[in-house]
């Protein structure tokens, strides 16, 4: 059944935040409708494609069901305020002040059912002075001062910041957005009335950032490069480079790991380096790491260090990483309806999760 089995959620959100927040909630059985355009959401052209879907598509929308309304004709605003009367979740993702132009902005909404919790996602918020800026996860990241830690292994002296891995923004926000509507539901049940939540993917970003920023949030210097973080610096929190050019890193600060694998390299005199402030008193250890690292593979590292309890781990590409044994025994890649689909993070004891379908273009009547 569910945990949120019984709650129905009107999805007028596209691409990634408005997306996840409200597919983890069919994955937990919310009833979620997609209103869509009559082109559909631009993700669905998105590739690549599997099974004649796309899968990030897929991987956003599984488990609910489509219908196509023309928000500007009056038969389109009269089916979704049908739609409204039985909702308890209205989740949009249009810049400011677009709901309320087509009629369905929150005071519009509460005023139909006024027990409906609505979420609005955008880049910076329904107010500030950047309210208006159009903009996606990158421009987000950059704002916000995320992008200026990701950079290339040589830091600003070197490549600067490079185009995001991953969109931190937008899963952010749409993690943001899913903790503030459940909360909101919660509230609900006491009081009886809805509720209205303005979900930034800039505000969503920034607690991201604490530990990394360090004194730029009291008003002191910026870290420029992901080697200046709080962290950066420290030989056992770093990226080393393999012989075969792969690469691995040391991931625990703790001395008993450093004292593990120093003394098995046969250099316990560098132990106290490691112990050193992160920054350039631990340069000679970085330096000898660095050297070190080079002499093998990264399956042979992998190999040497596997029985040595050192926090490190090899840097996986993706392939790799949902082929891995872990992945598999914890069912965290799912094959129904013909797709792969990664499970979702949020299991319960007890409640076996299959993949709801992928919705096709206008499968439900309005």
């Amino acid at each position: 059944m569910g945990k949120l089995s019984g709650i129905r959620v009107i999805d007028l959100s596209q691409f990634l935040p408005g997306p996840m927040l409200t597919m983890m909630m069919a994955d937990q059985g919310a009833t979620v409708i997609k209103i869509e355009p009559p082109a559909g959401d631009p993700a669905r052209e998105q590739g690549p494609f599997e099974a004649g879907h796309s899968i990030w598509f897929a991987n956003l929308n599984r488990g609910k069901s489509s219908v196509v309304l023309d928000l500007k004709s009056d038969a389109g605003r009269d089916a979704l305020a049908e739609l409204v009367r039985g909702a308890d979740v209205f989740v949009e993702g249009f810049r400011p002040g677009v709901m309320a132009r087509l009629g369905f902005g929150w005071q519009a909404v509460q005023a139909i059912n006024p027990r409906i919790v609505y979420c609005s996602l955008s880049a910076f918020g329904q107010s500030g002075a950047l309210s208006d800026h159009p903009a996606h996860d990158m421009a987000v990241q950059a704002l916000a001062g995320f992008l200026s830690v990701n950079d290339g292994p040589e830091g600003k002296g070197g490549i600067g910041p490079v185009v995001p891995g991953v969109p931190a923004a937008d899963v952010a926000a749409g993690l943001t957005g899913l903790s503030a509507v459940l909360m909101a539901l919660i509230g609900r049940e006491r009081s009886g009335q809805g509720d209205y939540i303005d979900i930034a993917m800039f505000d969503s970003l920034l607690p991201w950032c604490a530990h990394t920023a360090g004194a730029a949030i009291a008003g002191g210097p910026a870290p420029t490069s992901a080697s200046q973080r709080s962290l950066g610096g420290a030989a056992f929190y770093n990226v080393y480079t393999c012989a075969d050019g792969r690469h691995i890193v040391l991931g625990g600060r703790e001395i008993k790991f450093a004292r593990h694998l120093l003394t098995a390299l046969g250099r316990p005199d560098l132990i106290a380096l490691a112990q050193a402030e992160a920054g350039p008193a631990q340069a000679p250890l970085i330096a000898y790491l660095r050297e070190t690292f080079a002499t093998r593979s990264r399956d042979a590292w992998e190999s040497y260090m596997a029985d040595l309890d050192v926090a490190f781990a090899p840097v996986l590409d993706f392939a790799e990483a949902f082929a891995s044994d872990h992945v598999a025994q914890r069912g965290l890649i799912v094959e129904a309806h013909g797709r792969h689909q990664i499970a979702p993070a949020i299991r319960f004891a007890g409640e076996t999760w299959t993949p709801g379908p992928v919705p096709e273009l206008g499968d439900s009547m309005p």
